[in-house]
């Protein structure tokens, strides 16, 4: 046995758990010995690596760096649908709808370990012998796992519930991802449903761990999620969101799938689930710390840092993100003060306006089915509109529905889930059906844009569709690019048709200026010493929002740490990029071939989309530049080639 190998295997059984209790232990042993094989790499060849059915292809072997960091991302990617498998139901992976991954800190543990190997494995790999393509991939692949290592410091494993997601939340999502078109897969469906108990038991576990060692999310965000967990045991047991995915069985199989299920759900999961909200209402959140900073909790400094460069992909640090949120909340106050102006408001009052805007009352809805209709229609209009811009699109369509009931309270207005054409599953932009007095109108097109297309959608269902890309390419990404993205397609909606009375255009500021703001709170509550109320004090300020959706929005960034600043940190930056190719092109400058080279590599790190961007400016400038030559006769002319 392989000296890491060994050193696994110790690993795997110290702890809180042996390593016949860890049901990832195989797949971690076959993974550490694909690692063995590829460290070797061209020394050694491949004739072991062939051997690793599921891992890799056979008959090549791992004698050159492209084919030893081909089979790095190829078993990388097994190892990791293999041990995450609801990513790999999101994502359409086969063969692991049946299980669960293990919460457990031992099982960290084990996944940290092999994580830092593959980092020795892909630092050995020579860059320079490799292809333009293969670079980039190599390029991104270390830059994941390198910032993905650094954060082992950290014990995020403990923290693992919390309004916005968690354990309680990825249970429906997970089974409503799942594929229910046959026998097999219903199958797969009951075993998950089953393993629903152990599932929360391991959380429980890492719950009161955190509790130890005073490491949870502020008490005062975390009130609603008890609520959330109920949300899955209504009082008809027919209608828990965990068994909503039967929906989709077959007629042939609707009767006994259901019957089993409900049998499963009364008698394992609806236990597991009280005794999971009664430990979250009577254990958890009284003992969750008071503190709203993660800079207040051990190593919450250097915590916080690690995660503005994570979400970020900037070496910007707090304190410099902090004065330029402050810089873009003042440059968006004055253009919201000219459409307010435009609308024949003359106070320089956002909340004012906000309140003005309020007395019409046509723009409210009063049903939440109405709201999800009139979604639908502005899509409708928004698809049309994209051939203005873009030159290529998805194939995989996309629907809108409300968010569901069980989860509403504690989110926000909306957000959109991933869909997998290989598990039959469009993209889903949700919207929050369940606070209408506090969405108004005038912000839907813009967050229609953000989320669905040229948004989230767009730009992530064309990412899976590229081809020549390996796996964690096309199903992962960086937030900064993604939720830039997303803010950025929001800034299209004039060139689309959209924002055409002034109440709309300050609906599309005011998200603006929401994530301009979360540069400034987040920064401030996580870094700078700012309090709870201080951050809700200046969002209501600056936007005119009701406390419901601010304070709603304050306990995301504060369960969230570092995540909101990607959205401005990204946007400013592609439009930044745009600017820059509109002034070196000139009258050759083509919006929709700028569009589709942005969105051509799938999400990439900032520096490294500006350092491709300002290529493709330079062969374009090169492509347009006039050249002399000499012609048959002698003479000299023009000609752009």
């Amino acid at each position: 046995m392989k000296a890491w190998t060994a050193a696994l295997a110790a690993l795997l059984i110290a702890g809180a758990a042996a390593a016949s209790e860890l049901p990832d232990a195989p797949y971690h042993a076959q993974y550490a010995q694909v690692l063995d094989e590829l460290s070797a790499g061209a020394a050694q060849g491949g004739s072991r690596i062939k051997r690793m059915i599921g891992f890799l292809g056979a008959g090549r072997g791992a004698r050159d760096p492209e084919q030893v960091l081909e089979r790095l991302l190829q078993a990388h990617w097994e190892w990791m649908m293999r041990i995450s498998p609801e990513w790999a139901t999101f994502v359409g992976y086969p063969g692991q709808g049946a299980r669960w991954s293990d919460p457990r800190v031992a099982a960290v543990d084990a996944f940290q370990a092999l994580q830092k190997r593959t980092l020795d494995v892909a630092r050995s790999i020579d860059r320079e012998a490799l292809s333009p393509a293969q670079q980039l991939n190599l390029d991104l692949f270390l830059y994941e796992t390198e910032i993905d290592v650094a954060g082992h410091d950290f014990p995020g494993e403990l923290l693992q519930v919390n309004p916005m997601y968690g354990i309680h939340s990825g249970l429906a999502h997970a089974l409503d991802a799942m594929p229910l078109f046959n026998a097999g897969q219903l199958d797969d469906y009951l075993n998950r449903l089953q393993g629903i108990s152990d599932k929360l038991a391991g959380g429980t576990q890492n719950l009161r761990q955190g509790l130890e060692q005073g490491v949870t999310w502020p008490r005062v965000t975390l009130d609603k999620v008890p609520d959330q967990v109920d949300g899955l045991m209504p009082a008809r047991d027919e209608d828990s969101p965990l068994l909503k995915p039967l929906d989709k069985l077959p007629p042939e199989l609707a009767a006994s799938g259901r019957a089993r299920a409900l049998e499963i759900f009364r008698q394992q999961v609806k236990p597991a689930l009280r005794e999971f909200a009664a430990f979250l209402r009577e254990e958890y959140i009284p003992g969750a710390v008071e503190a709203t900073g993660l800079n207040q909790l051990p190593q919450g400094e250097a915590w916080y840092a690690w995660r503005v460069r994570k979400m970020t992909t900037t070496d910007l640090s707090p304190q410099q993100i902090h004065e330029l949120g402050l810089a873009e909340v003042e440059r968006i106050r004055q253009e919201m003060y000219a459409v307010m102006r435009e609308a024949g408001y003359d106070k320089q009052d956002i909340r004012g306006f906000a309140r003005h805007l309020a007395r019409d009352k046509r723009q409210f809805y009063t049903d939440g089915d109405s709201m999800v209709r009139d979604y639908r229609a502005l899509a409708k209009q928004a698809d049309a509109a994209l051939v203005k811009l873009f030159g290529r699109y998805p194939t995989l369509p996309y629907g809108i529905e409300a968010i569901p009931a069980h989860e509403a309270s504690g989110r926000s207005g909306a957000y959109y889930l991933r869909g997998s054409a290989e598990n039959g599953r469009p993209g889903i932009f949700r919207v929050n059906t369940a606070r209408l007095a506090e969405s108004p109108r005038y912000e839907m097109e813009a967050l229609l844009l953000h989320e669905a297309v040229p948004g989230h959608h767009f730009q992530l269902a064309l990412t899976q569709e590229l081809e020549g890309l390996p796996a964690f390419r096309r199903h992962g990404g960086f937030t900064a690019y993604i939720e830039g993205w997303g803010l950025y397609a929001e800034s299209l909606g004039e060139e689309m048709g959209f924002y055409q009375t002034p109440a709309d255009r300050f609906g599309a500021l005011t998200f603006e200026m929401w994530r301009a703001i979360r540069l400034v709170v987040d920064t401030g509550m996580h870094a700078l010493g700012w309090s709870r109320q201080q951050a809700m004090d200046f969002f209501e300020a600056n936007t005119g929002r009701g406390p419901v959706r601010i304070e709603a929005e304050v306990n995301r960034y504060l369960v969230m740490p570092g995540q909101a600043l990607a959205y401005k940190i990204g946007q400013l930056k592609i439009t930044e990029l745009r600017a820059r190719a509109r002034a070196a092109l000139g009258d050759a400058f083509d919006i929709r071939r700028f569009h589709d080279f942005v969105l051509s590599e799938g999400a990439l790190p900032l520096k490294v989309l500006e350092a491709r961007v300002d290529r493709w400016i330079q062969e374009n400038k090169h492509a347009q530049a006039p050249q002399t030559h000499d012609d048959e006769s002698g003479n000299t002319s023009d000609r752009k080639p």
